[in-house]
């Protein structure tokens, strides 16, 4: 194995090691010929040891995986992202891209070191920290990684944007100033509804139930095996009676990318001046008006499909609730109760305790 320093002595007498990768030299405080040669011999076994370790490591690797020394990043990548369908996929895919990842797409795993993911972090953004954890993570369970690149703890903390829902001045302002009927509906019945933007968009006329009131479908997160029934009221009604009664309520939209959608929500928000929304913004805004108005969590999670309470008071935690007074609430929950007798009543009636 070739040495990585090597012995420099300069005009004054005292010797240095020189790197032979970096060309760097660092002093080794003496004039001592041999004292110089012990030094250098200790910082080789240094560097040698691991090195010689990570060689031996390999050799045992490629016993049982050939593929274990010539693996890259991009091959959990590839198969992480394999593994989702639907607007899933589409989102992995494009998080795949991201230019911060270049810098590891063909280092192999086993080559690779704390500095290299830092650097990464460095020049990446939230989404970037997100995608590395879980890609890191695949890794380490697919037993490509035999231990974590970053310890847990050292991993820099996630901090997403400030999100927030829409307030109903801004949604009046927004109703008001589109002409497009369609979408002046669609954000109409975002409002009412709370649905996610790709399952409202594709809702059909086959999905609304005007004898019983109740708009179902099948979700697009999570493969469409979980079902939403939305029980809607006076205002919804009226909305669906402007919509196709046969096909997509949304003919248009029903066709446009997800993505689309959003810019040209982001795009009329930002001529009204109207910033921090999004099309999303619509759920977080239902949820906090469910909660203000004390509407059952289990109802609103199950409207919103959401199966955390974790992640469903996330949308809710902004909700100016207003608690009513004891007395007030007495007064109406009480009447609803059976009425029960106390041991007097019992006694003048003539029923045995």
């Amino acid at each position: 194995m070739k040495q990585r320093f090597i012995l420099y002595r300069r005009n004054n007498g005292k010797y240095y090691a020189e790197d032979t990768v970096t060309r760097k030299q660092t002093s080794l405080k003496t004039r001592d010929e041999a004292e110089a040669l012990t030094l250098l011999h200790s910082k080789n076994e240094a560097f040698r040891q691991p090195v010689l370790n990570l060689q031996i490591a390999r050799t045992y690797l490629s016993a049982t995986d050939g593929n274990a020394a010539k693996r890259t990043w991009q091959t959990p990548m590839d198969e992480m992202t394999a593994t989702k369908t639907g607007v899933t996929k589409e989102r992995y895919e494009r998080a795949m891209r991201d230019d911060a990842f270049d810098s590891i797409r063909k280092l192999p795993i086993l080559e690779t070191h704390a500095e290299h993911f830092l650097k990464v972090l460095r020049n990446g953004t939230v989404c970037t920290n997100l995608y590395l954890r879980r890609i890191h993570n695949f890794a380490l369970d697919m037993d490509w990684l035999p231990k974590p690149i970053l310890p847990k703890k050292q991993w820099p903390k996630i901090n997403f944007k400030e999100k927030r829902g829409i307030t109903w001045e801004e949604q009046q302002t927004i109703l008001a100033r589109e002409r497009n009927i369609e979408r002046r509906l669609f954000y109409a019945l975002a409002w009412h509804l709370g649905a996610a933007q790709t399952d409202l968009a594709q809702l059909k006329a086959e999905d609304v139930n005007l004898q019983e009131r109740v708009i179902s479908y099948f979700r697009k997160k999570g493969r469409g095996r979980s079902i939403a029934k939305l029980h809607f009221g006076d205002q919804v009604e009226k909305i669906l009676q402007d919509l196709p009664s046969s096909g997509p309520l949304f003919p248009y939209l029903s066709r446009v990318r997800a993505g689309d959608r959003a810019t040209e929500f982001k795009q009329r928000c930002v001529g009204l001046g109207i910033i921090g929304i999004t099309l999303h913004s619509y759920r977080y805004a239902w949820a906090e008006r469910a909660m203000a108005a004390g509407y059952p969590e289990r109802f609103a999670m199950e409207n919103l499909g959401h199966n955390s309470k974790a992640v469903h008071r996330a949308y809710a935690r902004k909700a100016q609730v207003q608690l009513p007074s004891l007395e007030e609430y007495e007064k109406k929950i009480i009447p609803l109760r059976p009425r029960k007798f106390d041991q007097g009543e019992h006694q003048q009636k003539g029923i045995g305790v």
